[in-house]
């Protein structure tokens, strides 16, 4: 009885109820005009139909009286766009027809059993019954007031599950289409990929920064020299500096603001990177080859990124070792290997979020990465094709 009762506690039960009795309207200005030929509505919801903007404003409609807890959601089950095709059409103006015959049936078995609940209570009383009541006894007994709830409750299991009904129709031809849903899932892609990429630069900029600052930061102290606490304290403030002006440019993407991101870090400034670790005390080699200025932008930036994870990946593992760095550009691709070794006391670091980032940012760009140890030392090793951004 509980489970029976329950629906009509909720609004969307009466909302999807005043749905159905929308198109009764149409049906009664119709029939003041000529009352001989009632199906000309029906007729008329074909031409309405095939509107494209009939299935945006049956969409809203559907959406705000039968599915309200799903409005304004992406993944709403009754969709809210204008007719993109022929086939939404022909479900509209279907929609249309089967919305108008079920809320006519609707309206009447209302009006019916709520005439049936008034003649039953004139039954009862001894009232005289209308000219067209639906119900009437030769003699009235009060006993007939006992029979007077059932057709209410027969007309509340109508409500809800005409409601039901009329939803799931909803679902079936306002639902998005293919193409619809396909759009939805690349827009949801995007977002995705977005959100992962300002993830990697938010953990690459701030991981490097940390790191430096706590190398720094403990050699100084091991070293108890007031000259090298003071050019820790140097490195160490200008890592903080560029970690916040890249903290900005990335908060100022999630804001969405109106003003220019700041300029993203290329190969260019690879010096910045290799200064910074040797500041830490690092014993850094580099080799540069290949003209590094024609490497496209977007490669270029990657490659700085993935140059400074490896890095940080040195120092925050393995502490202040020699480090060789090889940049080189030959025959269209970018070849960057950054390699240290692994003493007994220090293990191999895992694949943390770092390290997948720099398999990620070489998959982005059509290249491959790889990470791992390789005869006694850490090497990470990653090839960016130059035509891989068009």
């Amino acid at each position: 009885m509980r489970q029976f009762l329950r629906p009509l506690g909720h609004s969307v039960t009466y909302t999807r109820w005043l749905h159905l009795f929308i198109p009764t309207l149409f049906v009664s200005v119709w029939l003041f005009i000529d009352f001989e030929r009632p199906y000309v509505p029906a007729l008329l919801l074909v031409p309405i139909g095939l509107i494209p903007a009939a299935r945006l404003a049956e969409g809203l409609q559907a959406q705000l009286l039968l599915t309200p807890h799903e409005r304004g959601k992406p993944d709403a089950a009754i969709s809210a766009s204008s007719s993109a095709t022929w086939p939404d059409r022909w479900r509209t103006v279907l929609w249309l027809e089967i919305r108008l015959l079920l809320g006519m049936g609707v309206t009447t078995a209302t009006v019916r059993l709520l005439m049936l609940t008034v003649d039953m209570i004139n039954a009862a009383t001894g009232a005289n019954p209308s000219d067209d009541a639906l119900f009437r006894v030769a003699e009235s007994h009060q006993a007939y007031a006992l029979l007077a709830p059932l057709p209410l409750v027969v007309l509340m299991a109508v409500v809800v599950g005409s409601g039901k009904l009329i939803t799931a129709i909803a679902r079936r031809l306002l639902g998005p289409s293919a193409a619809e849903r396909l759009s939805v899932l690349e827009e949801r892609t995007e977002q995705l990929l977005e959100r992962n990429r300002i993830a990697r630069e938010l953990h690459d900029t701030i991981g490097h920064a940390l790191t430096v600052a706590v190398v720094q930061a403990g050699a100084a102290r091991a070293a108890n020299d007031p000259e090298f606490t003071e050019r820790a304290l140097a490195a160490i403030e200008e890592t903080g500096r560029a970690a916040l002006d890249d903290l900005d440019r990335v908060l100022s993407v999630l804001r969405e603001s109106d003003r220019p991101a700041a300029k993203r870090p290329s190969l260019d400034e690879a010096d910045r990177l290799l200064e910074s670790a040797r500041a830490s005390g690092a014993q850094v080699t580099a080799e540069l080859s290949g003209p590094l200025e024609r490497v496209p932008g977007p490669v270029s930036r990657e490659g700085y990124r993935i140059l400074q994870e490896a890095l940080t990946n040195v120092l925050r593992h393995s502490g202040v070792v020699p480090i060789r760095v090889r940049i080189a550009v030959s025959e269209g691709r970018l070849d960057l290997e950054v390699t240290n070794p692994l003493s007994g006391a220090t293990p191999a670091p895992e694949g943390g979020s770092g390290l997948r980032g720099i398999r990620e940012r070489a998959a982005l760009l059509g290249g491959k990465a790889v990470t791992g140890p390789l005869e006694g030392s850490w090497r990470v090793w990653a090839s960016l094709p130059l035509d891989g951004i068009r």
